[in-house]
């Protein structure tokens, strides 16, 4: 799904006429030479892609410089022998292209997730549909929620393996965040974020694909007032990027359906394995205790599950004494009795988060209006309610 293009120029006279315009000003920008050249700046990043491979230019953000192997007296570039003129991204002796072999004019889109075991696999799984149906190539990297983690992870794709687009779920809070967010905007690349909105600073300068958890909340509130709680709590985990959300949906609901806030627990908490969780869970469930509330909603699933664990010990009965909704939907049938729980429309978001790229990719107007798309989850009514 790329431009049209003049076909006046060949591929192997185009590239000498890259290298040519290199030699002569040293280092050139994307956009420049797409221009000068009359193509896309996706065919000018491919090219700049199979010189660099061949040792002749040298990627930098934005564009490529000439390297010290490429002198004015050095022969014209033809196509090495072996390889075709035009790119098969396969570059057996580069690691980073170890991936499914790029075809003469398929995408490649990096994408760099906060974790491959939980809640991003199905998230994952979109992607590769919508890839597939697309003939994208994917090329995917796990980072670790940290700022410089991530953009370690997104310079080496843009550099190294010469992607035509990034997906990314990235920090965007606390300086280190904010720093990424603003260099997000200044790639070469087109981008989109996957469940996560860029701040009112930059928005507009990147698109995203999210879905819609504060709705998500808000139904966990809804569906247990209509089964006639008063009082309905809510414990989200402290690092999640989610939490904020799903306070917010739960926070509104519960105020839209004159449910009373004051004394009804609203714990902000550590995660499951952190030492001080079993401290954390006894001051929940006597803070429900106390206040009467017989019902909570729960981020996320193993925290839900060891709230469940925890109330059988007590003597409190799940979802007689207290009934709950779990957000995430990863493992909560696995619990006993099986969570009702929220469950976030994960592959559907993968899904829209290509195509969004593609439709970017195909349409470089840089009038084209930014997208945002948010899409609502699913309540999934199980025992615990």
């Amino acid at each position: 799904m790329t431009m049209s293009e003049p076909s006046a120029m060949l591929p192997s006279e185009r590239r000498a006429k890259v290298i040519e315009l290199l030699r002569r000003r040293g280092t050139v920008r994307v956009h420049d030479l797409a221009d000068e050249l009359e193509v896309s700046a996706i065919t000018v990043r491919r090219d700049i892609t199979l010189l660099a491979e061949q040792g002749l230019v040298r990627r930098v953000r934005g564009g490529a410089t000439v390297t010290a192997a490429v002198t004015d007296d050095a022969p014209t570039y033809s196509a090495p022998h072996g390889h075709p003129a035009e790119p098969n991204g396969s570059a057996a002796s580069v690691a980073e292209r170890r991936q499914p072999a790029e075809r003469p004019g398929q995408l490649t889109v990096g994408m760099v997730v906060p974790s491959l075991d939980y809640y991003w696999p199905d998230v994952i799984k979109g992607v590769r549909e919508a890839a597939a149906e697309a003939d994208v190539r994917i090329v995917l990297r796990g980072a670790t929620y940290e700022a410089v983690d991530e953009r370690r992870q997104l310079t080496r794709l843009i550099e190294t393996v010469g992607v035509d687009g990034l997906l990314v779920a990235p920090t965007t809070t606390g300086d280190e965040g904010e720093a990424l967010m603003r260099w997000l905007r200044s790639v070469d690349v087109p981008v989109v974020l996957i469940e996560r909105s860029p701040t009112d600073s930059y928005h507009g300068a990147v698109e995203s694909v999210v879905s819609d958890h504060a709705r998500g909340a808000a139904m966990a509130v809804r569906h247990l007032a209509e089964l006639g709680h008063r009082r309905i709590g809510l414990s989200t985990t402290a690092l999640s990027p989610t939490s904020p959300h799903v306070r917010r949906g739960w926070r509104e609901a519960c105020e839209e359906l004159g449910l009373p806030l004051d004394g009804t627990p609203d714990l902000h908490t550590v995660n499951r394995p952190a030492a001080e969780w079993p401290a954390a869970l006894d001051a929940l469930l006597d803070s429900c205790v106390d206040s009467g509330t017989t019902a909570l909603v729960v981020h996320s699933d193993p925290e839900a599950i060891s709230l469940v664990e925890r109330c059988q010990e007590r003597g409190i009965r799940v979802p007689e004494d207290l009934a709950l909704v779990t957000y995430d939907d990863e493992v909560a049938e696995l619990s006993d009795p099986p969570l009702t729980a929220i469950r976030p429309p994960k592959a559907a978001v993968g899904r829209a988060a290509v195509t969004l790229l593609v439709d970017r990719l195909s349409d470089p107007d840089p009038h084209r209006p930014a997208h945002r798309i948010v899409i609502e989850p699913r309540l999934i009514v199980r025992s615990s309610s």
